[in-house]
């Protein structure tokens, strides 16, 4: 996709008094971690709330099937591929939840193990497993004008959806019997709240990395719970502590040469920990 749209973001951005603004590259990871960030932030209030953090992890983990499927079908971006089995396997885990009778940590850990080992077994065959490792850290830095333009819109449409089901996941974590009461068939925003963070989780796999893209997800939601006295300031506080993590992360990992996703995490942890301080004096 040509980037010539994105021409007024890199004039203003190149304005700003630092080195790494000088930089392509870097204003367009910006763009992407303003992108990415307010989702991770969002969706991570969600996953606290209702103790999802395992679903999450093992989207992200089983992220190796879908880029097994995408090198069978001969695609040549396996991103596409690896959303599909995201929302496969969302489906999966709640099928084998219901229908097998077992908890949701015992069931997600059941098809996680499946598909991880499935995944690399496909990738490797033949011994060309290391080829694929660049989607355990992530690439940050690498992300292109078409890589924005789709993470834009994927901002827009989840955010826009998270927005309309989040009372009806809010009562939903609350009290299931009340939503039950009130017809507002909380297992089907359950549903489309894990496909919403099946797609964003496989979805920042390439830039975040495999193995921090959770952290990333439930750190500033757990921050933010440490300030929070209502819903609305644990939304807006994760959110906020989400961007800040992400644009803080991004130019001290430029500066100390370090993977940008792993560095956002560090700075997200030490957000954290200074939260920690204020746990006492607030509701969580």
């Amino acid at each position: 996709m040509n980037g010539g749209w994105l021409e007024p973001w890199h004039r203003a951005v190149s304005l700003l008094p630092f080195e790494w603004a000088d930089y392509a590259f870097m204003r367009l990871a910006l763009l992407a971690v303003l992108f990415i960030a307010p989702l991770l932030g969002a969706l991570g209030t969600v996953v606290v709330a209702n103790r999802m953090a395992f679903f999450s992890e093992a989207i992200g983990h089983a992220a190796f099937t879908g880029i097994a499927l995408g090198v069978i079908l001969g695609l040549g971006n396996p991103l596409w591929s690896m959303v599909g089995f995201a929302l496969l396997l969302t489906l999966a885990i709640t099928w084998v939840r219901r229908r097998g009778g077992l908890s949701s940590d015992t069931a997600i850990g059941l098809v996680m193990a499946f598909t991880v080992s499935l995944g690399i077994v496909i990738l490797s065959k033949g011994g060309d497993f290391a080829r694929y490792t660049n989607f355990l850290i992530g690439d940050m830095l690498g992300v292109t004008a078409a890589d924005v333009a789709a993470l834009g819109l994927l901002a827009v449409v989840v955010l826009t959806l998270f927005f309309f089901f989040f009372n009806r996941l809010l009562l939903a974590s609350v009290s299931p019997a009340l939503a039950r009461s009130r017809a507002r068939h909380p297992g089907a925003a359950e549903l489309v709240f894990a496909s919403m963070l099946a797609v964003v989780v496989t979805f920042s796999l390439p830039w975040i990395g495999i193995l921090v893209i959770n952290a990333l997800l439930i750190l500033p939601a757990a921050a933010a719970r440490n300030l929070s006295r209502s819903t609305g300031e644990f939304f807006g506080w994760s959110v906020a502590i989400a961007i800040v993590s992400g644009i803080a992360g991004l130019v001290v990992s430029f500066y100390a040469s370090t993977a940008t996703g792993a560095t956002i995490v560090l700075v997200a942890m030490a957000v954290y920990l200074f939260t920690l301080a204020f746990r006492g004096r607030t509701a969580s």
